[in-house]
């Protein structure tokens, strides 16, 4: 077992959710919390929440490779990514990626040389209107990413990834 006794009973309450023969439903919520939890999906920890779930690891990689939310690979601290899909390519959102890759001096899929910040490139976010449009460890949104609020954010986000 890789993952946390707490993590197994987080992925216990998300099986409680589906019929006992459909366990495979669990998968993402599964990965979810194991990659909350070690930061990334390793090869190992898929083949664990397969075992886990009684699923072919397989289906677990499917699952981890397809969706982008998945890391797959170590991953800074902060996982920046940003839309560059058309919409947003066409409301800056490439001109905020590069500005994005000028401060941190690292491209799309490579993590700072201090481990706090890896940028990755994204499709659409569904926020099209507010491009350029970013995502915070995928879970946080943040829009009209202007150089001044990048500035400020990453001013904030390496603020608080030295004091932690």
């Amino acid at each position: 077992m890789l993952l946390s006794e707490q993590a197994y009973q987080k992925i216990d309450r998300e099986l409680t959710k589906f019929p006992s023969d459909q366990q495979q439903s669990a998968i993402m919520a599964a990965l979810t919390i194991a990659q909350e939890e070690k930061g990334w999906v390793s090869t190992d920890v898929i083949t664990d929440v397969a075992a886990y779930l009684n699923v072919p690891a397989i289906a677990v990689q499917e699952v981890a490779t397809f969706y982008n939310m998945f890391n797959t690979h170590p991953v800074g601290r902060f996982k920046i990514t940003v839309c560059t899909n058309l919409p947003c390519a066409l409301r800056d959102g490439v001109k905020a990626a590069d500005y994005v890759k000028q401060k941190l001096g690292i491209d799309f899929h490579e993590t700072t040389p201090d481990g706090l910040f890896t940028l990755m490139e994204g499709e659409c976010m569904g926020a099209c209107g507010d491009a350029p449009v970013m995502l915070m460890n995928n879970r946080h949104m943040c829009v009209r990413m202007s150089s001044e609020k990048i500035d400020a954010m990453l001013d904030e986000l390496k603020q608080h990834g030295e004091s932690a």
